[in-house]
């Protein structure tokens, strides 16, 4: 009620000055609530972490890499970490956790170094995109540079025309070639800078004054705008069934598949997810022709009810693309089908949360879904032969069945298995000032079963020490359970113990002051620890 409250305020105010905040007050609203819902289950999981930490280290001073995994991988603020710490007497190495932080910083200073030589003029001219209506052309260089990015070395060329289409909203840049000569010179990508078609390639080509044949890796574009008209019609359809809160928040569309994020609150249902699909197979079906105002004035095409995407920067004049225009208009600078048919049919593999109050939908096309397709009904051919079934639902359904009943059947088996282990512990129980001293050596047995065991002797007896050995797939490993009520009569600490009795198997361990394992290398110390074990808690508890 409160964040609600505080949102009708904050929308009522800023709203007069953006007035998209009004119409979408209810997103922002369960944004806001399950944004604050994400930081308190961050929050929780944080704390747990830092309260392992505070339980698990002897040292007043927290190591500054294990602050710095607290800050990067759940949030917390150093202050706050800082704070914590202190109220359990306790600090932090803040020269280790700035010495994390910049190398945090220079690793992504690595991975973006971009070394640029000047540019080389040929000739002054401002590059006409072509792409539109050619996918070749006959180009001259008007500049290039060379390049250097995490050791590779390539150049940017920049041509007087351009049938390339540069990476922008959501679609990637093209592919293809230039040649002179029967000499082919590679583009393996487009992009914009600085609002120049930027073309790169590994090598510069012999003569860069000549003249050149520009060409557009054709298959991978025609799969490239088949997605992109995909998207939009994904966009309205998702408008249309979960509501007009609904605005796109990012894509990726590329040769394979489409990525479309959205504004919404909740996870789709399957039925949402289908109801989406269906809508937009149908517009594919209808065979429906693109319609484009190439340039055209902004205001003229808000009148026409394209939509523009709130943060989008865009100039005096735009280009509208219109998928029926009952259904999709939009201000949109990409490349696209001429009609909904091309794009053949429409498939959401995925749909889930990316951030709050952010969806994102994966979808395919075309060709990749046709792979998709095939890939599936393989697997679904080889399930009929592995399963002897065409009915698989049936088939597997009553695999679950006889699962369930095996699982039961096992865990019978492990309840005897392990009574009959604890009836054999039972008889080894050495009683001492009412203390209960256990100790035993497993054959070939998990920790994880031998902790259960103990807990089970503890729940059983009260008051008891159980020290266990074990060796499994010829590695030693150690457990060691004391009841609170010894730890604290006796001031006791099982991480001390253990950490004292792990050098019998050159090993290590930890845990916490009533619970703690170790692992070593060296089997016949085993042997050891239980007789150093023995004799350690007999004089401590006749003391």
């Amino acid at each position: 009620a409160c964040v609600y409250k505080l949102v009708d305020v904050l929308v009522d105010q800023m709203g007069k000055f953006f007035p998209e905040l009004k119409n979408q007050k209810i997103l922002v609203q369960k944004v806001i609530q399950e944004e604050e819902n994400s930081f308190m289950r961050t929050l929780e999981k944080g704390l747990k972490r830092i309260d392992d930490i505070i339980r698990n280290t002897n040292s007043d001073v927290i190591d500054g890499a294990i602050a710095f995994e607290l800050y990067d991988t759940f949030g917390f603020p150093i202050d706050l970490t800082a704070l914590i710490l202190s109220e359990n007497n306790k600090s932090v190495d803040m020269t280790g956790f700035e010495s994390e932080m910049m190398q945090q910083k220079e690793r992504a200073r690595a991975a973006s170094a971009l070394e640029t030589e000047d540019w080389v003029t040929l000739m002054q001219a401002d590059t006409e995109f072509v792409g539109y209506d050619n996918l070749q052309a006959e180009v001259k260089i008007c500049q290039y540079r060379k390049v250097k990015q995490k050791g590779k070395l390539f150049y940017q060329l920049i041509f007087d025309k351009t049938p390339f289409y540069a990476e922008g909203g959501g679609q990637i840049g093209d592919t293809g070639h230039i040649s002179v000569d029967d000499v082919k010179v590679s583009i393996f990508n487009t992009k914009r800078e600085n609002n120049q078609i930027i073309h790169f390639t590994t090598e510069l080509p012999e003569d860069p004054t000549a003249s050149f044949k520009a060409v557009v890796n054709t298959d991978k574009r025609q799969l490239i705008v088949k997605n992109h008209s995909a998207t939009h019609l994904l966009h309205e359809a998702l408008r249309d069934v979960l509501g007009t809160h609904v605005e796109q928040k990012g894509s990726l569309v590329n040769e394979k598949h489409l990525r479309f994020d959205f504004s919404h609150f909740s996870k789709m249902t399957d039925e949402d997810i289908k109801v989406v699909e269906d809508q937009v197979n149908m517009k594919i079906r209808e065979n429906i022709p693109l319609t484009e105002y190439r340039t055209i004035d902004i205001q003229e095409a808000k009148k026409m009810g394209a939509m523009a995407l709130f943060g989008e920067k865009y100039g005096d004049k735009v280009r509208v693309v219109i998928i029926d225009k009952e259904f999709s208009t939009e201000l949109c600078g990409g490349t696209h089908v001429s009609n909904t048919s091309e794009i053949g049919l429409f498939k959401i593999i995925s749909e889930g949360s990316i951030s709050s109050g952010i969806r994102r939908i994966e979808a395919l096309t075309s060709k990749e879904l046709k792979s998709y397709s095939d890939r599936q009904s393989k697997d679904l051919t080889s399930l009929k032969e592995l399963l002897k079934s065409n009915n698989l639902v049936e088939s597997v359904s009553s695999l679950l069945k006889k699962n369930k009943i095996l699982e039961a059947e096992i865990n019978k088996f492990d309840i005897l298995r392990k009574n009959s282990v604890k009836d054999e512990i039972k008889k080894k129980i050495n009683s001492v000032n009412n203390s209960n001293i256990i100790l035993h050596h497993f054959k070939d047995e998990k920790v994880d079963f031998i902790k259960q065991i103990g807990f089970e002797l503890e729940k059983e007896f009260g008051n008891i020490i159980f020290l266990a050995t074990t060796e499994l797939n010829n590695k030693p490993s150690i457990v060691l359970l004391i009841s609170k009520i010894i730890l604290k009569e006796f001031k006791l600490d099982a991480r001390v113990i253990i950490k004292d009795l792990s050098k019998y198997i050159e090993g290590s361990g930890g845990g916490q002051d009533f619970l703690s394992t170790a692992g070593g290398k060296k089997i016949e110390g085993l042997k050891s620890v239980l007789e150093e074990g023995q004799s350690y808690f007999n004089k401590v508890l006749n003391n």
